[in-house]
């Protein structure tokens, strides 16, 4: 129920490993010259090694030096894009900087800032012009990364953190010189709230900083006063399997004095700072428009050693200039039930409790606070959100109102005016820029609606679109589809491919999004991507209308070609004559274009490159597969770019299975993929072994089941799903199924822990960062709610370590020492290497210091690479070819 802080400094940097290794190999070479590629080295060495020079060089390309043009980084007169400047992969020695966890808070306490303003930070901002796409550097400090960078209101300035060693500063550059300064010498408090913020008048920025008379830090006793003290009151409080959790009474207090801090604004031109209010627990702030009110969210005691801070209590409060409380807007209990099943007293995320409660607070540009609420059942009680909200209460009951409010300053009770009443809960709120109109969503039956309304109109609403099968929302960025898991919408209907798009934003005057209105005020406009049944030959194409708000009559503006894939980024105009667009296709790398309109011209704006040719090179194969019982999955192969057909090479199988209750739902997820693609790369591709010889199979197979017990086929479909792989990729001639090798990551890496146990097929395995023994996540896993008591049989049987003595293959074993991932603690990966030492299997783990659940540094990448390939190396492609029975797959039917 607790783990104890983790300064980075305990963890070990030496490899752990274990490996029977052949006589045959190679005498050991020098590891830190890729050119001279030994794989015993590689695989013994507990120092950082490299790979081949072909992976080292994939692994390493600056992808960096592209240019990604988002609607999210065009400033607010649509001028310049505003775009991070990164050199390289973070490094080791980043990472590695000292650090402690309270609770998932990652706080690099040197420098007073959450551990990521110090892992991932950029190295400097560059400018983008929108129209010629002339691109310009931004003079950023010596030393120091750059964060959360913030346009002015006016779109002249950048405000940004600069994060020194020891301490996070505010910088403001000024757009048309390039020129930074530092604000203030003052550092920032930078561990819950990680960016400042503009006042709307672009005369302040709002910021946290530590207290003025902050106390000494705390230290722990050089003897322990007492015991660990964890007690249960009768309540069931499922929770999920954390890494990081509160240790003890120290932790607490270590937590609370590293996230106190004191809100303060300064002046934009002088950086004058004033200190508002008294110290806190800070999460977040909003100011008003003329910052003379702040709306702060602040985090409350009790603490717990069950949950993490994301569940700690929470107060929102509306604040004057002197940091006097306002007002109370919302207060959340802690919640130490956070994945439901439960019957503790504090709602969970999404429960009953919370729908009768103000929500979704948007300042107005006349610095009135709206918000939203539903009015309580008759009797009193509330009752959950989301659709059973908008049904009758009770049988033969009245609908509850959900109403929109703007509530003007003093704040009190007579300065709150109902823009908006609807008989149904309301989605979302997308204002227009003078906020004299709205758009709102609303979800009922299955149907989504997006409607205007004139708050000078009362009562009348002018739909925007309707349609059932899709979920509506507004000014979230999110597409016009949701819900229903991984599969979308539960049917497979006409609505899917009938996209209404999403209404294009741009940076409202409170700062906030706000729906871009034609310059006669009659239009807004819609953006989305359009799919094709046939998505095999058929790719996906972006799309921009015009929609009257009064009469809901769409105009075509723009629709993406078929020779390439084109989808809208952003307008430069109210009249949206003028728009920016990203085009890519199989063999060309996405790049920023502005589009004419009229003309239909298009002005090239990046100049990215193929940093990866020799990826983009190889030879592609989308092979559909049937399984034994008729039901049929995708599998992706990736082949060498010379590859000649017929030849049979070492395969990789790389997989993450997922669950659905019948085929359409597999079906649905295949819907979006997009034939005009183009193939992108990460430091992690698994189908770089493609380059070393291999036929790499990527693929997410289906493990079907009824609802609620859909991990109970788990272990058959499991074997169904790899004989049909390797007899489909058998007789397309592609594999040699006597050299076979399988792998993934996370939940994958607990798949191929069980194909390894469950299967004869593979030589080799490669498990990163799973969990192999079901029973020490009892509460549940992946998508499966059931608990270990309720479902003890598919507990027990998804458990590969219960069956390690049954393991063929030789298996590499990688975890991250830091893994925060739900589920995933590295005790299973050291428990299950425990088990395998003792049963004379051949293994290898490496754990990996200062890495999270996804490793990132540059160090680690390689090192993981030069592994992997030695051991696929050394087990599959030259290791001894193991007799099979003809057609031995199919014993296994």
């Amino acid at each position: 129920m607790s783990a104890s802080l983790r300064p980075a400094r305990w963890l070990f940097s030496a490899t752990l490993v274990l490996v029977p290794l052949p006589a045959a190999f190679a005498q050991p070479a020098q590891a830190s010259k890729a050119a001279a590629w030994s794989p015993r080295e590689a695989l013994t060495a507990e120092s950082y090694v490299r790979p081949p020079a072909e992976i080292e060089r994939l692994v390493t390309a600056p992808r960096q030096s592209n240019v990604t043009l988002s609607a999210a980084a065009l400033g607010p007169d649509r001028k310049f894009f505003l775009v991070p400047v990164v050199a390289d992969l973070p490094t080791v020695q980043e990472f590695g900087k000292p650090h402690y966890y309270f609770g998932g808070l990652q706080v690099d306490f040197k420098a007073n800032r959450a551990r990521v303003l110090t892992t991932r930070g950029a190295d400097g901002l560059a400018l983008v012009d929108a129209t010629s796409g002339q691109r310009r550097t931004i003079d950023t400090p010596k030393g120091a990364t750059v964060s959360g960078a913030k346009w002015s209101p006016d779109g002249k300035r950048v405000a940004y953190l600069a994060n020194f060693d020891d301490a996070s500063r505010i910088y403001v550059a000024d757009v048309a010189t390039g020129r930074s300064r530092q604000l203030a010498a003052q550092p920032v408090l930078a561990t819950l709230v990680t960016e400042v913020e503009w006042t709307a008048d672009g005369t302040r920025l709002v910021a946290v900083v530590p207290p003025a008379n902050r106390r000494a830090v705390p230290q722990r006793p050089a003897v322990e006063t007492g015991p660990l003290v964890r007690l249960t009151d009768g309540h069931k409080d499922k929770t999920r399997t954390y890494a990081s959790l509160l240790r003890d009474p120290y932790d607490m207090d270590l937590m609370e004095y590293y996230v106190t801090g004191q809100l303060a604004t300064f002046d934009a031109n002088s950086g004058a700072m004033k200190r508002v209010g008294q110290p806190a627990m800070i999460a977040d702030v909003d100011p008003s428009p003329d910052g003379k009110y702040f709306r702060v969210t602040l985090m409350r005691k009790p603490f717990s050693y069950i949950v993490q801070y994301t569940s700690f209590p929470q107060t929102e409060q509306l604040w004057d200039a002197d940091g006097k409380t306002v007002a109370e807007l919302a207060s959340r209990p802690l919640r130490e039930n956070d994945i439901g099943g439960g019957d503790d007293d504090a709602p969970g995320p999404g429960r009953a409790g919370a729908d009768t409660a103000k929500r979704d607070f948007q300042w107005l540009p006349d610095g009135s606070l709206a918000f939203l609420q539903q009015e309580a059942a008759p009797n009193g009680s509330a009752r959950a959100g989301g659709d059973s909200a908008e049904v009758p209460n009770g049988r033969g009951g009245a609908r509850r109102k959900d109403r929109l409010v703007a509530w003007a300053a003093p704040f009190d009770a007579g300065s709150r005016k109902v823009l908006l009443e609807s008989d149904a809960r309301i989605g979302g709120v997308l204002f227009a820029p003078d906020a004299k109109m709205a758009f709102v969503a609303e979800n009922t039956n299955g149907v989504g609606t997006v409607y205007a309304t004139y708050f000078n109109e009362p009562g009348k609403r002018y739909t925007i679109w309707r349609m059932r099968g899709l979920t509506a929302s507004v000014g979230t960025g999110r597409g016009g589809f949701g819900g229903g898991g991984r599969g979308g919408n539960g049917a497979d209907s006409v609505s899917f491919y009938q996209n209404p798009g999403q209404l294009v934003t741009v940076p409202g005057r409170t700062g906030a999004p706000a729906a871009l209105v034609s310059p006669d005020g009659q239009s807004a406009y819609l953006t989305g991507v359009r799919y094709d049944r046939n998505w095999q030959q058929n790719a996906p194409r972006g799309f921009a209308d015009r929609v009257e708000i009064r009469t809901g009559k769409k105009t075509p503006i723009f629709q993406g070609g078929t020779d390439a894939y084109e989808t809208v980024v952003a307008p430069l105009d109210d009249a949206f004559g003028k728009f920016v667009v990203t085009r890519e296709g199989p063999k060309t790398v996405p790049d920023g274009y502005l589009r004419d309109a009229a003309s239909g011209q298009l002005t090239k704006l990046t100049s990215n490159k193929d940093l990866t040719p020799e990826f983009t090179n190889l030879q592609r194969r989308r092979v559909w597969v049937t399984r034994a019982d008729g039901y049929r999955f995708v599998v992706n192969v990736t082949l060498p770019e010379n590859y000649q057909a017929g030849t049979r090479l070492p395969g990789m199988f790389w997989f993450y299975p997922y669950e659905y209750t019948d085929s359409l739902g597999y079906q649905r997820t295949l819907r979006t993929n997009n034939i005009n693609q183009f193939p992108t790369a990460g430091p992690r591709t698994i189908e770089y072994l493609a380059t070393q010889g291999y036929a790499v199979a990527n693929f997410d197979p289906p493990v079907f089941g009824t609802a609620g017990r859909l991990n109970d086929n788990y272990i058959n479909d499991l074997q169904a799903n790899l004989i049909a792989v390797i007899d489909e990729l058998d007789r397309q001639g592609f594999i040699d199924r006597q050299r076979l090798g399988i792998g993934g990551h996370s939940y994958g890496a607990f798949s191929t822990l069980n194909a390894l146990t469950h299967t004869p097929y593979f030589k080799a395995g490669i498990a990163g960062d799973g969990m192999y023994n079901r029973s020490l996540t009892p509460n549940g896993f992946q998508s499966e709610r059931r608990d270990f008591w309720e479902a003890q049989k598919t507990y027990l049987e998804m458990s590969p370590f219960l069956y390690a003595d049954k393991l063929t293959g030789a298996l590499l074993m990688y975890h991250s020492l830091e893994d925060q991932n739900v589920g995933t603690d590295p005790i299973s990966s050291i428990r299950m290497m425990h088990a395998l030492q003792g049963l004379g299997k051949t293994a290898a783990l490496y754990m990996y210091p200062y890495e999270d659940h996804g490793p990132a540094t540059k160090e680690t990448l390689l090192d993981q690479w030069a592994r992997w390939t030695a051991w696929l190396d050394t087990y599959v492609k030259n290791g001894e070819k193991k007799p099979v029975v003809a057609n031995d797959t199919k014993a296994m039917q």
